[in-house]
């Protein structure tokens, strides 16, 4: 059984919350087979088969069909999730920035699929092993970045910014900054302290993505956690023991685009459930989850506050 989230917790890609970034890739190679794909992930699937989890690979392939495991709900938000920070990459380096920064990368592969500008520098900054696997395994499939792709090698709990000036980066020159799927994963103090981080490093010019989640109401983490659960249980059925409602931090914490406003941030954004209806995606229907109040939020650094 899975433990609860602590200080120190270690995971690889198979567990724990490492998992959630298989399920992710999971689910964006099923969201590339939809019938009107948002995005085109050519990695998604054959990633989710090197990491070697039986329930997700036959979700990846197509050879479980989703139903009642994760929802055609799981795809839809894999569409408009993947699409946003597609967009905003390449919105930013049509800008002219050519650093770009994808915090706690897992099995991401933008380095490898996004039409980069030439002069592009793309930093991944995740966990050595997973960076090594990652790494490995798209090269063992023959595939080639489509920037310079560097990685930093760091847990994002210790000394990630100086991994990440280490391979490279200039905090002199704006960059862009994604921090994906990520908040919800980290408690309260740690987030703000990315947050800080992000805006130190950054220089007038800089952008930023992430999503912001509302504050809970009250009886929400309850209902959020039952849904959760629910949701294991089916999949526990299925031989995959990754218990949802462990893995994240729950109760009030500072959202995430007002914060980055407060520190000099142009902050807009969009709600899940109006991505949904932009993009003739069915509406969320029982949102136990409050995923339709998620907004999907970036920003330009304009001036750091003195």
């Amino acid at each position: 059984m899975t433990s609860t989230r602590r200080d120190g917790d270690t995971w690889d890609l198979a567990s724990s919350v490492g998992a959630t970034a298989t399920m992710a890739a999971a689910a964006r190679a099923m969201a590339t087979r939809a019938d009107r794909p948002l995005i085109d992930d050519p990695f998604a699937e054959p990633l989710v088969r090197a990491v070697g989890v039986d329930f997700l690979i036959r979700l990846a392939t197509g050879e479980a069909v989703p139903d009642d495991l994760v929802g055609d709900v799981w795809i839809d938000m894999a569409q408009i999730r993947g699409r946003f920070y597609d967009d905003f990459f390449l919105d930013a380096a049509s800008a002219g920035i050519t650093q770009a920064v994808i915090l706690a990368s897992g099995l991401d592969s933008r380095a490898y699929r996004l039409p980069w500008p030439a002069g592009t520098v793309v930093y991944e900054v995740d966990q050595p092993p997973v960076l090594e696997f990652k790494t490995r395994t798209l090269a063992e499939l023959g595939a080639a970045p489509t920037a310079e792709r560097r990685v930093a090698a760091a847990d994002l709990r210790d000394d990630w910014p100086a991994a990440l000036r280490t391979a490279g980066f200039d905090p002199a020159r704006p960059a862009a900054w994604s921090a994906e799927g990520l908040l919800s994963y980290l408690p309260p103090e740690a987030q703000d302290s990315l947050l800080d981080t992000i805006t130190e490093l950054s220089a007038p010019g800089s952008r930023v993505a992430t999503e912001n989640r509302p504050n809970p109401r009250p009886g929400d983490d309850d209902r959020t956690k039952d849904s959760l659960n629910r949701l294991s249980e089916r999949w526990r059925d299925r031989n995959f023991d990754t218990d949802m409602a462990k893995l994240r931090y729950f109760g009030e914490r500072n959202e995430a685009a007002p914060y980055l406003a407060d520190r000099g941030w142009t902050m807009s954004g969009t709600t899940v459930r109006d991505l949904l209806a932009a993009n003739a995606l069915p509406p969320l229907v029982d949102d136990d989850l409050r995923m339709g109040d998620v907004r999907y939020v970036s920003g330009v650094l304009e001036a750091k506050p003195r």
